[in-house]
């Protein structure tokens, strides 16, 4: 199902393609590296091809990286991953950057009361007052 198109995934993926062709000859030791770290990733048969390459896709959603996802939906749709394992996929992928985001928050309110606590003078107005 395509709707409005918000991105050329295609289009970025070419696009980074060489990109990163041009990184591999500025920085060849560090991008062979690399190359070296995504090959041991995809090594072991405890996970399968499909199942790794969601992974990549949750995470690449997690920390925002677009050219990430779009090599990662390719490489799940490659792999055999269907629409809703890939969807199952993103709603946990949703899920876990709003969880953490709920434990940063709770985490912001502690320090701000543990704070306020050692240095009154710091300490946030009372609502209403």
């Amino acid at each position: 199902m395509i709707g409005i198109m918000v991105e050329d995934w295609q289009a970025l993926i070419r696009a980074m393609n060489g990109a990163t062709a041009e990184l591999r000859y500025a920085a060849p030791d560090a991008m062979k590296s690399f190359g070296a770290l995504a090959r041991a990733a995809q090594e072991g048969n405890a996970l399968d091809g499909a199942t790794k390459e969601l992974i990549a896709l949750a995470i690449s959603v997690a920390t925002r990286c677009a050219p990430c996802i779009a090599y990662h939906a390719q490489g799940a749709i490659k792999h055999g991953a269907s629409r809703e394992a890939i969807a199952e996929t993103l709603a946990m992928s949703i899920y876990m950057g709003a969880g953490p985001s709920v434990m940063y928050a709770a985490q912001a309110l502690e320090a701000v009361d543990q704070l306020a606590a050692r240095q009154p003078s710091l300490a946030p107005a009372a609502a209403g007052a």
